[in-house]
């Protein structure tokens, strides 16, 4: 009987694994990132032109209210005082609603951008979909864009527990170049 439930388990982990898949290439370090203009938690458009002269953190992750994405924006929440001193701005993207990154907001604290990538173009621009079965959803990947809109370092593997510390010290070596 235990074996049956161990082979249960392992197949049903590789038939999840193969049901995740990953959406086009991520934007090359160096090049312009692309442009965008979405709506944010509190519906008005937010475009990513608004920040030059800035550095702007804009992180994809996928699902408003779930453990990793509240840990993450928790630690970017806690930080933000540290952005601010190092000239930027975090913004965060995920194919949920307006409305439901109004409620993310209003229940966990949080006081910077989330953008709703509803039809998941800019997710797809930034190659951060993730087909997860038969569901899209935003793949936590983070880019530093630089103040001149150019992508400055990006990350396609993501800890939420330290990636803010982890984008606070990138920030402090990008700066020096």
């Amino acid at each position: 009987m235990r074996v049956w439930i161990i082979v249960l388990c392992v197949l049903i982990v590789v038939g999840i694994g193969v049901r995740l898949a990953f959406a086009g290439p991520v934007p090359d370090v160096g090049t312009t990132a692309p442009d965008f203009s979405l709506p944010s938690e509190s519906g008005a458009p937010v475009s990513l032109k608004d920040y030059r002269s800035k550095w702007v953190v804009l992180y994809f992750y996928p699902k408003d209210f779930t453990t990793g994405c509240t840990i993450e924006a928790h630690n970017f929440q806690r930080d933000q005082d540290q952005y601010a001193k190092k000239n930027a701005v975090v913004i965060g993207v995920s194919v949920d609603s307006a409305d439901s990154h109004k409620q993310f907001c209003a229940k966990e604290g949080l006081n910077f951008k989330l953008l709703a990538d509803t039809d998941h173009k800019v997710s797809t621009e930034y190659g951060s979909v993730m087909n997860f079965g038969v569901t899209q959803v935003a793949a936590r990947h983070t880019f530093i864009i630089d103040p001149e809109g150019k992508i400055a370092k990006s990350y396609t593997s993501v800890d939420p527990n330290k990636h803010s510390e982890e984008v606070l010290a990138a920030l402090d070596e990008l700066e020096k170049k």
